[in-house]
């Protein structure tokens, strides 16, 4: 019987350029060619959910990568320099933010270094969720409100955070991009001086080194370089409880932060359009009016002695009817009391949760033993969040104001249009009125031309422009004792001591200017941590094609692999032109100033399809195609034959690093000319031939080209040449099917024709 048990197989519509089996379930995620995020189960490989290409995320995918706890998948997007973190359980951003460069490559692991104050700190409890009040749900009648608060603001943190454990997403692009993220959330550090474009990277769990692969184009006219860097970032292994704390606590802020724009994000909406439709109607007016008199003294005279210009007569009957003013009263009164809710609700609620975390954060900032040398630097934080919560408060008062504002619209055009009813009304709603039209009716001609400025009417919306200049109507601060006290005191007003106050801005500059001052906080540490990272190990490796297709670029050779338990780096690779069968194994020490025995070995494959034949060890009958970590004791390689006949079988098979690594001791060592490449030295590296046993199948009727495993799942994907044609496999089993019914099913079943673009049967 043969080994392993296919379980599924399936031509898909559209090339696949990305494959990766989840690290804890049954789930593979898929990329196609065009730009589609594809979620398949094991079992007769049956798509969960699929996430198409977006326009304003971004359409061509070039980065994949699970979290270690297999809830989150994130993938980057090469056109928009985006990365996307979605949920597993529905197709659904919980996360996303923008990156320098264009992405090439993605790895997300776990640490797993234990230590007595970080056992303490995991089962400690977050005061947070004790302390503060779970944020309101965002409403979900707002169309650009984010999924990641339509839940309790804890749990929603917590799936963002998984495990109390700290993980790691590290990015690598183009031009020696490489970033590190906590949590898939908060960057931790900028690594620079790499050169080249990563093809591969592989952070160590104990957060020691980063071994990364890059394509180093020496000159234009040259094949590039294939080159691999061991980076040491010790820095993080030695500060890990201190990395820790300062990441989640900026993965709270940076929650939180996003909370807060989402909240203003509703306000806008719920500040309609319908809210300014007077104060344009009232801006064309002034333009296109002939008389010298203000739009005050129009309107007074129409409320005093009943008579209008034809200019304001045509705005009342063709614009201003009784109908559209109670219409305009209902709307305007309806979105006062929605901004109004979320301003006290949300807005200030998350302003206030903001500020805790940047309070502990400026606590942490103060221990400079522990977080100085990691560039933490909280300074001026508290006093910008308590800035937005001052215009906050303020902008409630606004708010409560702004809602009579409706009744006045209906009172003004009411006054005309049942002219004859004027006399009827009293002293006090006369009196009522003019002190409307007097405080409100001013014209502004320099505010005319303004883009995005209206007549001065309506004041709440001021607040909620996203624009730099000077609010329209600023709060009135005249009489104000402590206002001008300040003002006049030289010494005072540039005080650091005072909280800064921004009246005269509008909401979105205060935020901004909030995100400005958190965001150098938070980007301060990496830029330290990121020139701690230094280069350790250099070595290069071989000359790439220059002519090679950019869709089997995706999936080729090298693969990396980070050994937790012996703390060891992998590096697997074939160097096709120079050595056609072998496969190469570097591996280094997490720890840089060790180097381990066989740093490098090459693997060839003996015959073992026909046992009966007595084969010499030292004769190569397979050269690798591709090849991954099933664990840490155990490849997963696709083989094809070396003969020369058409119809070349394809050989999924098992290897085990214990028939490669025999007798380490008694190896002969490869000693490196660091002056030439490792492909012009390529017959001096020690060569082991190896015969599997029964940890193989050949895959009939499949030009297999690529695989996925997981070696805690115990299964793994082979995907054909021409990237449509999948068959999943459970390795740790025998084929149960009868030989009779396997006969059966290859006489009745026709063969597919491999190039031929086929569509699901």
């Amino acid at each position: 019987m043969p080994a392993f048990r296919q379980v599924g197989e399936k031509q898909l519509p559209q090339q696949i350029i990305f494959m990766a089996w989840s690290p804890k379930r049954d789930l593979i995620a898929l990329v196609n060619k065009v730009g589609e995020v594809l979620l398949h189960r094991l079992a007769n490989f049956q798509r969960v959910w699929s996430l198409p290409p977006n326009e304003n995320t971004g359409k061509e995918v070039a980065a994949l990568a699970w979290r270690p706890d297999g809830k989150i998948l994130a993938f980057g997007l090469a056109d928009t320099k985006r990365v996307i973190l979605c949920d597993v359980e529905k197709p659904e951003s919980l996360h996303s933010f923008s990156v320098d460069a264009p992405i090439t490559y993605m790895h997300w692991m776990e640490v797993t270094e234990e230590s007595s104050v970080l056992t303490s700190f995991y089962n400690a409890e977050d005061e947070s969720n004790l302390l503060l009040p779970k944020l309101p749900a965002l409403p979900k009648n707002y169309s650009t409100t984010a999924k990641i608060f339509s839940e309790e603001k804890s749990d929603e943190i917590m799936k963002l955070l998984g495990d109390v454990r700290l993980n790691a997403l590290v990015l690598g692009g183009s031009s020696g991009f490489i970033e590190v993220y906590a949590y898939g959330m908060y960057k931790i550090a900028t690594v620079t001086g790499v050169a080249g474009s990563c093809l591969g990277l592989c952070f160590s769990s104990d957060l020691k080194s980063l071994s990364v692969v890059t394509e180093v184009q020496v000159s234009p006219d040259s094949a590039p370089e294939i080159t691999y860097f061991q980076l040491d970032t010790s820095l993080l292994s030695v500060y890990l409880p201190e990395v820790t704390r300062m990441a989640r606590k900026f993965t709270h802020i940076s929650t939180l932060l996003q909370y807060i724009k989402l909240s203003l994000t509703c306000m806008c909406e719920a500040w309609e359009e319908i809210l300014m439709q007077m104060d344009s109607r009232l801006t064309k007016f002034v333009q296109e009016k002939n008389t010298t008199t203000s739009v005050q003294d129009e309107f007074m005279q129409l409320l005093l002695w009943g008579k209008a210009s034809l200019e304001l007569q045509a705005l009342l009957m063709n614009q201003l009817t009784v109908k559209g003013l109670k219409k305009l009263g209902q709307s305007i009164e309806s979105s006062y009391s929605s901004i109004q809710k979320l301003v006290i609700s949300h807005l200030q609620s998350g302003s206030e949760a903001l500020l805790y975390h940047l309070s502990e954060l400026k606590g942490m900032a103060s221990w400079k033993q522990k977080y100085e040398s990691l560039g933490l630097d909280a300074a001026g934080i508290d006093g910008t969040v308590i800035g937005l919560l001052l215009i906050t408060l303020m902008f409630i008062l606004k708010t409560k104001k702004g809602c009579c504002l409706c009744r006045c619209y209906y009172c003004c055009g009411l006054l005309h249009l049942e002219s004859k009813r004027a006399s009827s009304m009293t002293q006090k709603d006369i009196t009522f009125v003019a002190d409307f039209l007097t405080e409100h009716f001013n014209e502004a001609p320099d505010l005319y031309n303004r883009k995005g400025k209206y007549f001065n009417v309506e004041r709440v919306g001021q607040y909620l422009k996203d624009e730099d200049d000077d609010l329209v109507s600023p709060p009135n601060t005249e009489g104000n004792q402590w206002f001008n006290f300040l003002q006049n005191s030289t010494h005072l007003k540039e005080s650091p001591l005072l909280f800064p106050y921004y009246p005269q801005k509008s909401l979105h500059f205060v935020k901004r200017r909030m995100e400005g001052i958190i965001d150098q906080c938070l980007q301060k540490p990496a830029d330290v941590i990121g020139k701690a990272v230094h280069q350790a190990v250099c070595l290069r490796l071989y000359k790439g094609s220059k002519s090679e297709d950019s869709t089997s670029r995706l999936f080729k050779l090298p693969f990396m692999w980070n050994d937790k338990s012996s703390n060891l780096h992998y590096v697997l690779f074939t160097m096709l032109e120079s050595s056609l069968s072998k496969i190469y194994i570097l591996r280094r020490h997490t720890d840089v100033s060790r180097s381990p025995d066989n740093g490098l070995l090459a693997v060839d494959f003996g015959n073992f399809l026909n046992n009966s034949i007595n084969e010499s060890s030292d004769t190569s009958f397979y050269s690798c195609v591709d090849a991954h970590f099933y664990d840490d004791e155990t490849i997963t390689v696709v083989l094809k034959e070396n003969a020369e006949q058409e119809g070349k079988e394809r050989i999924l098979a098992q290897l085990p690093l214990s028939s490669v690594y025999v007798d380490e001791n008694q190896e002969r060592e490869f000693s490196l000319n660091s002056n030439k490449r490792l492909d012009e030295q390529s017959d001096d590296v020690p060569t082991r031939t190896v015969f599997l046993e029964s940890q193989w199948r050949v895959l009939e009727n499949m030009k297999a080209q690529y695989v996925a495993v997981n070696g805690i799942r115990k299964v793994s994907c082979v995907l054909s040449s021409n990237l449509r044609h999948v068959r999943v496999f459970e390795m740790d089993v025998e084929d149960d099917g009868e030989a009779e019914e396997e006969e059966e099913e290859e006489e009745t079943t026709p063969i597919v024709d491999e190039e031929a673009v086929g569509e699901n049967p």
